[in-house]
Order: C-alpha cells, then structure tokens, then sequence
C-alpha cells in the first residue's frame, strides 16, 4: 500500500449536484438517488425546498447564510458566504460523512463549486459531480425560446455580473443568440452594453424572471425598448429588482413565435393558486392533477378522520370476514379501505383474509387503495363512480349460486343511506358498520384564513357538500372574486346556501374530473382574454368590482 495515498475509507465523499433551475421535476434519478443516501445536505437556499423531500428524515441541514448573500457571489458577504459554506462541507466530509452538495442550476456552469472541488481533490476526499440542468438552457425552454433555428445558429452564454468590454464587443459584433444571465434591474444595462458594441436597438428580446416555476414571467422586448416594457408592465422600479432573469437576444430566434412554443406559460391555470379543501391523504393526487395545469395547489385539510366512538361493532364485522360471514365487501372510500386495513394489521391479518370474498369498489381512486393492499376488486362501476353507479353494476341476490346473502359495508359515520337501500332491494343483508368518524379539521393559519376571506386565492374545488360547510366553518366564506368549482349539482347546491356563486361544475363525481373542468374554465378565460386584447389575468389580480359572470 503506498502510504502516501489518501485513506479513503477514513474520509466521507461529496457529491456536487445540480438541483436545476426551479422546478423540482427537471431533478435528475442519480440527483434523487444521492439525495436518499445523504447524511448531511449543504445547499443553496433557493432550492433546498427542491432537494430536500428527496433526503431522509435524519439528515442533517446545517444553517446557511441568507439567500441574498448567496445569490451575489461577488459581494464581501457573497463570498464570505461561499468560503462558510465550503467550510461546511469540508468538515463534515472529514468526519466521514456523506456529504450533498446542491446548488441552483449545473454545479459546472452555475454553481461556483470549483473551489470546493479543488479543496476535496487536495485532501482525497472522494467526490462526484452529478450534472442539473443549467438556468441558461432551462429557463428559455420554459419560455417558449428555443436557442437553435434550423440554419444552426451559434449561442453564447454570459453572465453580466462578470462580463467585461472585451466580452461584450465580440458579442456585439456577432450575429450568434446570446443568452445573457443578469438581474431584472440590470437587464436594460445588459441591453445597452450590446447595443453600444454594435447589436442594432431593434433585435428582438425576451426576458424571463422565476423561470421553470409557477411565477415565471416572460417579456417580449428589444434592445433598445426593453426598459420601456418593463416599465409598462409595471415590474420596474421594484425592491424585487434583485432577483436573476436570464434574456435571449438574437435577431435569429424565436421570439415572434412565441405565442405558439410558450408551452409553459400557456397551462390553462398557469399560476393560479388553488385551494383543495380535502384530507391530506385525498389532495395528493389532486394537488399533483393541478400542478400538471400550472396550478399551485394549497391543501387545507376540513375533514378529520377519527376511528368510531365505540370499535366493537368493526371488530366483529373483521372477525366475520375470517369466519365466512360474508359473500361481499364494499368499500365506498379510501378511507373506509385504510380504517379495514388498520384493523386488519391489529389483528396481525394482511390481504390474504380476503379469500373467497368478492369485493367491491365505488371508484378508481378506491379501487386503487385496495391495489396497493393487494387485493383486486371484483366490481368496480362501469358508469358513474358513486354508489348509484355501483348498484347498476351489483348483481342481485340468488340463493343457487349465492351461499351467504350478507354484505360487509364498512363506511363513514355520515355515509347516505343510498348504498344500504339499494342493496336490501336486491335481496342482500347489509352489516352496515361505521368504520371511521369524519370530524370538522381545526382551522388553517391565519394567513391562510386571510388569503381564503381576501381573495388570494384563484379557485376553490368543492368536493363534497361537508367541504363547503367545514372549509366555511373554520376559515370563513371565499371572497366573490375567487371561481368556485363543485363535483356535483348536492355540493353546489350546499355552495349557494352559503352565499358562494357556482363558476364551474363537474360533468361527473370525480375530483379528477372536476380538476379537468377548471382547466377547461381557466383555457376559456384565457382564450376570451386574448381574443379581447386584453392581458391575461388570474382571477384573483382582478378587481372585485370588474369581475365577469362566469359563462354557462
């Protein structure tokens, strides 16, 4: 062994990850990966939201340095920042710990880690790079811009926070896209530093602020007009001026095509924030339904769910199961299959207690649930997902080809009689058991209830009649300005007793349906704005008095 090697077992290792430039979806699997295996995670402060959901519950996030300081790596305290910060990393490498080290965008192009890299490679400690996507290349793909026409133009990148006159001089006497990394206060300087260097004023423009997040904003402008626009659309002056945009300048893009590659920005529900008044474990696949829209979902649990006052009556109906009391189970919720499987797992029972049990689901989200307990449902609605929709499908009692005429029918405590009704005049005995409580939630934080009564909010989505009446009860009514989208004609009926007007209604009772129904209201509204002349707005940037009445 030669001794002067690094003793790499003694030592922990580092990877230096790029965390993109915003969207929490361009991460990488290697970056998803490193992530789950980190013990301590060092990251820039404008993606540690992005990274850590990725990282175990354990791992250590030590303190970082305010976000200003560490977005101006050229400021005292900027690099006072970065020398804290590698310090940071080089100790817990030294302890033996596996270190992430995540940045904003590509650590090669925009993360300024090469000092840290160099001080691993001093010391053998063992590091790996794991590439993100660059800000330069994301954020104007995002924008509908792409850097490449079909003749090949040339690109150049720039930061201009570091750009000197020689720099802007070959850029100036260049036909090539350049794509200019600056700040929005000083992206009409940028301008003027290409058209002093001989860039004609009318080259087309486009300025990009929060790329590839659900605040991005894109402006179309020139060279020589780019600070009029900015002015117009009323983004400058601002104290928010400090905040990175990246431009593309080039006589050759793509600007005037815009309009039709702004795939991003052209979501039906670009930005709107929309308030999802579930449980927890109801909003996720919804939340994710509406990011797809360019929504940013805001999960307000109004219903608690609680195991029943008095769990006897569960407890026989599961020993029954085991015992052959039952032809048939039917789940009308997720939650009636979680408060099953929680007893199941009590009594030390899994999946397999279902032999010889025909089971039935309400809906594909129940239907689901049940999947991931491994059971698959023998009947699930081919119609409308209810439990109108499950007794059309339901066979009814036969005594020859029937052995055992009882049903198991685990549900909420205020479940409709609907299912039990329908069921009995089908010939079929029903057990009806109450197999959870749904209580009112507590109310949501201030600011929360603030944003509900204010108008800070786009669109609400009723799912139930009980949503509209806890979400009322504990955070008080939506402001007229917000669009209210119920799952059926019970819940908008609930909706308008409470003084709400209905803008949008499912065309059948599924949350996803209902989601795919707002999209199409927010497309409507969007395409009614553009055909007007008119900017496109959220909902909730209009003023109360100018609100239109939803179309029919």
């Amino acid at each position: 062994m030669n001794p002067t090697a690094p003793n790499h077992s003694a030592s922990g290792q580092v990877t230096f990850l790029g965390a993109g430039p915003g969207d929490p979806g361009l991460l990488t699997l290697r970056a998803v990966e490193a992530l789950a295996s980190a013990d301590v995670l060092v990251a820039d402060p404008q993606v540690l939201d992005v990274v850590r959901v990725h990282a175990r519950a354990q791992v250590d996030v030590p303190l970082r340095s305010s976000a200003d300081e560490a977005s101006n790596p050229g400021s005292p305290s900027g690099v006072s920042a970065l020398r804290d910060t590698a310090n940071l990393v080089m100790a817990a490498a030294r302890a033996g710990k596996r270190v992430v080290r995540a940045v904003t965008g590509d650590p090669g192009l925009d993360g300024n880690v090469a000092e840290e890299m160099l001080a691993c490679a001093a010391e053998g400690i063992v590091f790996e790079v794991v590439p993100g996507i660059a800000a330069a290349v994301g954020v104007p793909a995002y924008a509908g811009v792409p850097l490449r026409d079909a003749q090949g133009t040339d690109v150049r990148f720039v930061d201009a926070r570091s750009a000197d006159d020689r720099c802007w001089a070959e850029l100036g006497t260049s036909d090539a896209t350049a794509v200019v990394s600056t700040t929005l206060d000083s992206v009409a300087a940028a301008a003027g530093e290409l058209v002093a260097a001989g860039r004609k004023p009318d080259t087309p423009m486009t300025v990009t602020v929060a790329g590839t997040t659900t605040r991005q904003r894109t402006w179309t402008a020139t060279l020589g007009n780019v600070a009029q626009v900015l002015k117009a659309a009323k983004v400058l002056p601002s104290p928010d001026g400090g905040q990175p945009v990246i431009a593309v300048v080039g006589e050759r893009g793509a600007t005037a095509q815009r309009d039709q590659l702004s795939w991003f920005e052209n979501k039906p529900l670009f930005g709107w924030r929309v308030l999802v008044p579930r449980t927890k474990e109801q909003a996720a696949s919804l939340s994710d339904q509406l990011v797809s829209y360019g929504a940013v979902p805001h999960e307000v649990p109004t219903i608690a769910v609680e195991p029943p006052r008095t769990p006897q009556q569960m407890e026989r109906a599961v020993k029954g199961l085991v015992t052959g009391r039952y032809e048939w189970i039917a789940f009308t919720s997720v939650n009636a299959v979680k408060a099953v499987r929680e007893k199941f797992e009590e009594y030390g029972l899994d999946a397999r207690a279902f032999a010889g049990i025909k089971v039935a689901a309400v809906g594909e989200q129940t239907a689901k649930a049940l999947i991931a307990f491994g059971v698959k449902p023998d009947l699930v609605p081919s119609g409308e997902q209810s439990a109108a929709g499950l007794l059309e499908d339901w066979p009814p009692y036969d005594p020859v080809f029937d052995p055992i005429d009882r049903v198991f029918l685990p549900r909420a405590d205020i479940a409709t009689e609907t299912l039990v009704a329908g069921l009995i005049e089908l010939g079929w005995e029903v057990d009806d058991v109450t197999a959870y409580r749904t209580v009112r939630a507590s109310p949501p934080p201030a600011e929360t209830r603030e944003a509900i009564k204010g108008g800070g909010f786009d669109a609400v989505l009723f799912t139930s009649s009980s949503t509209v009446r806890n979400l009322v009860g504990i955070a008080g009514k939506p402001h007229n300005v917000t669009v209210i989208a119920c799952i059926g004609p019970a819940t908008a009926k609930t909706a308008e007793e409470h003084g709400l007007r209905v803008d949008v209604m499912s065309p059948e009772p599924s949350v996803h349906k209902l989601a795919e129904a707002l999209a199409e209201f927010g497309a409507a509204r969007r395409d009614a704005a553009l055909e007007a002349g008119d900017p496109v707005t959220r909902p909730s940037e209009r003023r109360p008095g100018s609100r239109r009445r939803a179309r029919s």
